[in-house]
């Protein structure tokens, strides 16, 4: 009976023992599921943004920009706006032109920080007809984002042109 008792006893010890030791590994590394969460929250606003833009839904696409009023958006042949106000105004009238459009997005890479991080995505814009032939504008789009309160806001996006339908091809 002794024997069983002892038995008993190394058994639940070894198993007490191994889930401390479990227990240890996950608080001695502690960032790796920070990080991990932080990048997932950091690609669901993009993505967010994104969605909103390509469904021009403008509660969605507010909902993902600084709280605090700041907006960079840098455009082609277009002047600098600074806060949300005039980024929305932007939105508003581009989403109210009733010609169809689609704006097809990839996010190409990330570089994600504590409380700052850049997104870099490819956008392809469509229009199935523009002058009497279909229309696309291919860009390459950076998006800053900064993390206000534990959540991560849009601060910043400037849009460069790659390739447009409409430019003129050499031969």
């Amino acid at each position: 009976m002794r024997y069983i008792q002892n038995k008993v006893f190394y058994i639940t010890l070894f198993i007490f023992s191994l889930f401390l030791s479990c227990v240890q590994k996950e608080h001695k590394n502690p960032l790796i599921n920070y990080e991990v969460q932080n990048e997932m929250f950091f690609v669901e606003t993009m993505q967010k943004h994104l969605d909103a833009v390509s469904n021009k839904d403008l509660n969605a696409l507010k909902s993902t920009l600084s709280p605090e009023g700041n907006m960079q958006l840098i455009l082609p042949q277009t002047e600098i706006t600074n806060t949300v106000d005039a980024f929305m105004k932007y939105h508003e009238d581009w989403f109210a032109v009733q010609a169809p459009w689609t704006f097809e997005t990839k996010i190409l890479n990330t570089k994600i920080g504590e409380s700052f991080g850049i997104a870099i995505t490819e956008i392809v814009y469509k229009e199935p007809e523009r002058d009497g032939k279909p229309y696309f504008n291919r860009m390459y789009v950076s998006y800053a984002l900064q993390k206000i309160e534990g959540k991560w806001y849009i601060i910043k996006d400037h849009a460069s042109s790659i390739e447009k339908s409409t430019d003129k091809k050499e031969y």
